[in-house]
Protein backbone atom coordinates (compact mmCIF):
# COMPACT_ATOMS: atom_id res chain seq x y z
CA UNK A 1 0.00 0.00 0.00
CA UNK A 2 1.30 3.46 -0.88
CA UNK A 3 1.97 5.78 2.06
CA UNK A 4 2.88 9.45 1.72
CA UNK A 5 3.40 12.17 4.31
CA UNK A 6 3.39 15.92 4.79
CA UNK A 7 5.97 17.02 7.35
CA UNK A 8 5.98 20.77 8.09
CA UNK A 9 8.20 22.45 10.67
CA UNK A 10 6.42 24.71 13.19
CA UNK A 11 8.78 27.65 12.75
CA UNK A 12 6.38 29.79 10.74
CA UNK A 13 2.88 29.78 9.32
CA UNK A 14 1.97 27.56 6.39
CA UNK A 15 1.62 29.38 3.06
CA UNK A 16 0.52 28.47 -0.46
CA UNK A 17 3.73 26.55 -1.14
CA UNK A 18 2.98 24.31 1.83
CA UNK A 19 -0.60 23.90 0.63
CA UNK A 20 0.67 22.74 -2.76
CA UNK A 21 3.09 20.24 -1.18
CA UNK A 22 0.38 18.85 1.11
CA UNK A 23 -2.09 18.51 -1.77
CA UNK A 24 0.45 16.63 -3.92
CA UNK A 25 1.18 14.13 -1.13
CA UNK A 26 -2.49 13.78 -0.19
CA UNK A 27 -3.75 13.30 -3.72
CA UNK A 28 -1.09 10.78 -4.74
CA UNK A 29 -2.00 8.63 -1.74
CA UNK A 30 -5.71 8.89 -2.46
CA UNK A 31 -5.21 8.17 -6.16
CA UNK A 32 -3.66 4.81 -5.32
CA UNK A 33 -5.94 3.93 -2.42
CA UNK A 34 -3.18 4.54 0.10
CA UNK A 35 -2.64 6.58 3.24
CA UNK A 36 -1.58 10.18 3.75
CA UNK A 37 0.19 10.83 7.07
CA UNK A 38 1.02 14.00 8.95
CA UNK A 39 4.29 14.52 10.82
CA UNK A 40 5.47 17.63 12.67
CA UNK A 41 9.23 18.24 12.43
CA UNK A 42 9.65 20.08 15.71
CA UNK A 43 13.27 19.62 16.81
CA UNK A 44 14.73 22.82 15.40
CA UNK A 45 15.63 24.35 18.77
CA UNK A 46 13.99 27.61 19.75
CA UNK A 47 12.64 28.12 16.21
CA UNK A 48 10.01 25.41 16.79
CA UNK A 49 6.80 26.87 18.22
CA UNK A 50 4.32 24.37 19.61
CA UNK A 51 1.50 26.90 19.28
CA UNK A 52 1.62 26.64 15.50
CA UNK A 53 0.64 22.97 15.42
CA UNK A 54 -3.08 23.56 16.00
CA UNK A 55 -2.94 26.25 13.31
CA UNK A 56 -1.42 23.74 10.89
CA UNK A 57 -4.16 21.20 11.57
CA UNK A 58 -6.87 23.82 11.07
CA UNK A 59 -5.24 24.96 7.81
CA UNK A 60 -5.14 21.42 6.39
CA UNK A 61 -8.75 20.71 7.40
CA UNK A 62 -9.76 24.02 5.79
CA UNK A 63 -8.16 22.80 2.55
CA UNK A 64 -10.18 19.57 2.82
CA UNK A 65 -7.14 17.38 3.49
CA UNK A 66 -7.58 14.49 5.91
CA UNK A 67 -4.79 12.29 7.24
CA UNK A 68 -4.63 8.73 8.54
CA UNK A 69 -3.91 7.94 12.19
CA UNK A 70 -2.39 10.16 14.83
CA UNK A 71 -0.17 13.13 14.07
CA UNK A 72 3.43 12.19 14.88
CA UNK A 73 6.14 14.46 16.27
CA UNK A 74 9.89 14.32 15.79
CA UNK A 75 10.34 15.43 19.40
CA UNK A 76 8.98 12.02 20.46
CA UNK A 77 11.67 10.19 18.48
CA UNK A 78 14.88 11.57 19.94
CA UNK A 79 16.02 8.16 21.17
CA UNK A 80 15.90 6.78 17.63
CA UNK A 81 18.17 9.56 16.34
CA UNK A 82 20.65 9.01 19.15
CA UNK A 83 20.65 5.25 18.56
CA UNK A 84 21.30 5.67 14.83
CA UNK A 85 24.09 8.12 15.58
CA UNK A 86 25.73 5.68 17.98
CA UNK A 87 25.44 2.90 15.42
CA UNK A 88 27.20 5.00 12.80
CA UNK A 89 29.89 5.93 15.31
CA UNK A 90 30.52 2.26 16.10
CA UNK A 91 30.84 1.66 12.37
CA UNK A 92 33.61 4.27 12.33
CA UNK A 93 31.67 6.58 10.03
CA UNK A 94 31.21 9.70 12.18
CA UNK A 95 33.73 12.14 13.60
CA UNK A 96 33.35 15.24 15.81
CA UNK A 97 33.71 18.70 14.34
CA UNK A 98 33.95 22.08 16.07
CA UNK A 99 34.08 24.22 12.93
CA UNK A 100 31.63 27.09 12.67
CA UNK A 101 29.70 27.82 9.49
CA UNK A 102 31.89 30.87 8.90
CA UNK A 103 35.03 28.73 9.20
CA UNK A 104 33.63 26.16 6.79
CA UNK A 105 32.74 28.87 4.28
CA UNK A 106 36.21 30.41 4.54
CA UNK A 107 38.01 27.07 4.05
CA UNK A 108 35.74 25.45 1.47
CA UNK A 109 37.05 24.87 -2.05
CA UNK A 110 33.76 23.90 -3.72
CA UNK A 111 30.06 24.67 -3.48
CA UNK A 112 27.56 21.83 -3.13
CA UNK A 113 23.77 21.59 -3.01
CA UNK A 114 23.73 22.89 0.60
CA UNK A 115 26.38 25.56 0.10
CA UNK A 116 30.13 25.45 0.85
CA UNK A 117 31.38 21.85 0.98
CA UNK A 118 33.19 21.03 4.20
CA UNK A 119 36.91 20.44 3.42
CA UNK A 120 37.47 17.82 6.14
CA UNK A 121 39.29 20.11 8.58
CA UNK A 122 38.50 18.02 11.68
CA UNK A 123 38.63 14.58 10.05
CA UNK A 124 41.27 12.43 11.74
CA UNK A 125 41.85 14.85 14.63
CA UNK A 126 41.51 13.84 18.29
CA UNK A 127 38.86 16.31 19.40
CA UNK A 128 36.67 16.62 22.47
CA UNK A 129 33.26 15.28 21.39
CA UNK A 130 31.43 17.48 23.88
CA UNK A 131 29.46 20.27 22.20
CA UNK A 132 30.61 19.03 18.80
CA UNK A 133 28.68 18.35 15.65
CA UNK A 134 29.22 14.88 14.18
CA UNK A 135 29.96 14.58 10.48
CA UNK A 136 29.89 11.50 8.29
CA UNK A 137 33.14 10.45 6.64
CA UNK A 138 31.59 10.42 3.20
CA UNK A 139 34.38 8.61 1.36
CA UNK A 140 34.46 5.81 3.93
CA UNK A 141 30.66 5.55 4.00
CA UNK A 142 30.40 5.34 0.22
CA UNK A 143 33.07 2.67 0.07
CA UNK A 144 31.19 0.63 2.68
CA UNK A 145 27.79 1.05 1.00
CA UNK A 146 28.96 0.49 -2.57
CA UNK A 147 27.16 1.80 -5.69
CA UNK A 148 23.62 2.94 -4.96
CA UNK A 149 20.66 4.14 -7.00
CA UNK A 150 17.19 5.51 -6.34
CA UNK A 151 14.04 6.18 -8.34
CA UNK A 152 12.12 9.41 -8.73
CA UNK A 153 8.65 9.05 -10.26
CA UNK A 154 9.20 12.11 -12.44
CA UNK A 155 12.94 12.05 -13.19
CA UNK A 156 13.40 8.28 -13.35
CA UNK A 157 16.31 6.14 -12.17
CA UNK A 158 19.15 8.03 -10.48
CA UNK A 159 22.66 7.03 -9.48
CA UNK A 160 23.38 8.14 -5.90
CA UNK A 161 26.14 10.75 -5.59
CA UNK A 162 26.16 11.74 -1.90
CA UNK A 163 29.74 12.95 -2.25
CA UNK A 164 28.25 16.12 -3.78
CA UNK A 165 27.61 17.19 -0.18
CA UNK A 166 30.96 16.26 1.31
CA UNK A 167 31.11 15.24 4.98
CA UNK A 168 27.67 16.49 6.01
CA UNK A 169 26.62 16.95 9.63
CA UNK A 170 24.29 14.21 10.89
CA UNK A 171 24.23 15.08 14.60
CA UNK A 172 24.01 18.82 15.17
CA UNK A 173 25.30 20.88 18.07
CA UNK A 174 21.99 22.69 18.46
CA UNK A 175 19.50 19.92 17.65
CA UNK A 176 19.20 16.15 18.18
CA UNK A 177 19.76 15.36 14.51
CA UNK A 178 20.21 16.96 11.12
CA UNK A 179 17.43 17.04 8.57
CA UNK A 180 19.19 14.31 6.59
CA UNK A 181 19.28 11.81 9.44
CA UNK A 182 15.94 12.65 11.06
CA UNK A 183 13.83 12.55 7.90
CA UNK A 184 15.42 9.30 6.73
CA UNK A 185 14.70 7.58 10.04
CA UNK A 186 11.21 9.07 10.33
CA UNK A 187 10.14 7.99 6.85
CA UNK A 188 11.34 4.47 7.58
CA UNK A 189 9.56 4.34 10.96
CA UNK A 190 6.30 5.42 9.31
CA UNK A 191 6.70 2.95 6.43
CA UNK A 192 6.54 5.75 3.88
CA UNK A 193 6.65 4.17 0.43
CA UNK A 194 6.55 7.38 -1.63
CA UNK A 195 8.44 10.41 -0.35
CA UNK A 196 6.91 13.54 -1.86
CA UNK A 197 8.68 16.88 -1.52
CA UNK A 198 9.72 19.90 -3.52
CA UNK A 199 12.28 19.74 -6.31
CA UNK A 200 14.59 21.95 -4.23
CA UNK A 201 15.26 18.85 -2.09
CA UNK A 202 16.04 16.58 -5.04
CA UNK A 203 19.78 16.50 -4.35
CA UNK A 204 19.26 15.66 -0.65
CA UNK A 205 17.98 12.26 -1.73
CA UNK A 206 21.52 11.23 -2.65
CA UNK A 207 22.45 11.46 1.05
CA UNK A 208 19.24 9.84 2.24
CA UNK A 209 19.74 6.85 -0.02
CA UNK A 210 23.22 6.36 1.46
CA UNK A 211 21.87 6.49 5.03
CA UNK A 212 19.19 3.94 4.18
CA UNK A 213 21.86 1.57 2.92
CA UNK A 214 24.14 2.07 5.93
CA UNK A 215 21.33 1.60 8.46
CA UNK A 216 19.57 -1.25 6.67
CA UNK A 217 16.36 0.71 6.01
CA UNK A 218 13.81 -0.02 3.30
CA UNK A 219 14.09 2.05 0.13
CA UNK A 220 11.01 4.05 -0.90
CA UNK A 221 10.40 5.80 -4.18
CA UNK A 222 10.49 9.59 -4.41
CA UNK A 223 8.34 12.19 -6.13
CA UNK A 224 10.01 15.60 -6.30
CA UNK A 225 7.33 17.98 -7.49
CA UNK A 226 7.72 21.46 -8.93
CA UNK A 227 7.59 24.37 -6.49
CA UNK A 228 5.33 27.36 -6.32
CA UNK A 229 7.54 30.36 -7.01
CA UNK A 230 7.04 34.12 -7.14
CA UNK A 231 7.52 36.30 -10.20
CA UNK A 232 11.27 36.38 -9.53
CA UNK A 233 11.42 32.58 -9.58
CA UNK A 234 12.04 32.38 -5.82
CA UNK A 235 10.46 29.74 -3.61
CA UNK A 236 7.53 31.08 -1.59
CA UNK A 237 8.46 31.92 1.99
CA UNK A 238 6.74 33.75 4.83
CA UNK A 239 9.79 35.99 5.28
CA UNK A 240 9.27 37.26 1.73
CA UNK A 241 5.64 38.12 2.35
CA UNK A 242 3.98 34.94 1.08
CA UNK A 243 0.37 34.84 2.27
CA UNK A 244 -0.18 32.67 5.34
CA UNK A 245 -2.98 30.12 4.99
CA UNK A 246 -4.22 31.09 8.45
CA UNK A 247 -4.64 34.70 7.30
CA UNK A 248 -6.64 33.59 4.26
CA UNK A 249 -8.72 31.27 6.43
CA UNK A 250 -9.50 33.98 8.98
CA UNK A 251 -10.36 36.38 6.17
CA UNK A 252 -13.18 34.04 5.10
CA UNK A 253 -11.55 32.58 1.98
CA UNK A 254 -12.93 29.24 0.76
CA UNK A 255 -10.25 26.63 1.46
CA UNK A 256 -11.84 23.95 -0.72
CA UNK A 257 -12.01 26.38 -3.62
CA UNK A 258 -8.38 27.34 -3.08
CA UNK A 259 -7.30 23.69 -3.06
CA UNK A 260 -9.28 23.12 -6.25
CA UNK A 261 -7.62 26.09 -7.92
CA UNK A 262 -4.16 24.83 -6.97
CA UNK A 263 -4.97 21.38 -8.37
CA UNK A 264 -6.06 23.04 -11.62
CA UNK A 265 -2.87 25.17 -11.65
CA UNK A 266 -4.85 28.37 -11.31
CA UNK A 267 -2.37 30.20 -9.12
CA UNK A 268 -2.73 33.71 -7.70
CA UNK A 269 -1.19 36.55 -9.69
CA UNK A 270 2.58 36.61 -9.47
CA UNK A 271 2.87 32.92 -8.58
CA UNK A 272 3.75 30.06 -10.92
CA UNK A 273 5.30 26.58 -10.98
CA UNK A 274 9.06 26.27 -11.12
CA UNK A 275 11.55 23.49 -10.53
CA UNK A 276 13.59 25.41 -7.98
CA UNK A 277 17.18 25.02 -6.80
CA UNK A 278 18.46 21.47 -6.74
CA UNK A 279 15.98 20.17 -9.29
CA UNK A 280 17.03 17.52 -11.78
CA UNK A 281 18.14 18.79 -15.20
Amino acid sequence: MIRTRFAPSPNGSLHLGHAWAAIVAHDLARLHGGEFLLRIEDIDGTRSRAGLVDQFLADLEWLGLGWAGEVTFQSARLDSYAAAGERLKVMGLLYPCHCTRAEVAAAAHTIGPDGPVYPGTCRGRALDPESAAWRIDMARAMKLAGPLSWTDELAGEQRAHPDLFGDVVLLRKDAPASYHLAVTLDDSAQDITLVTRGADLFAATHVHRLLQALLGLAQPKWHHHALLVDMDGKKLAKRRGSSALADLRHAGEDGLALAGALRAHRFPAGISLGLGVGAPP
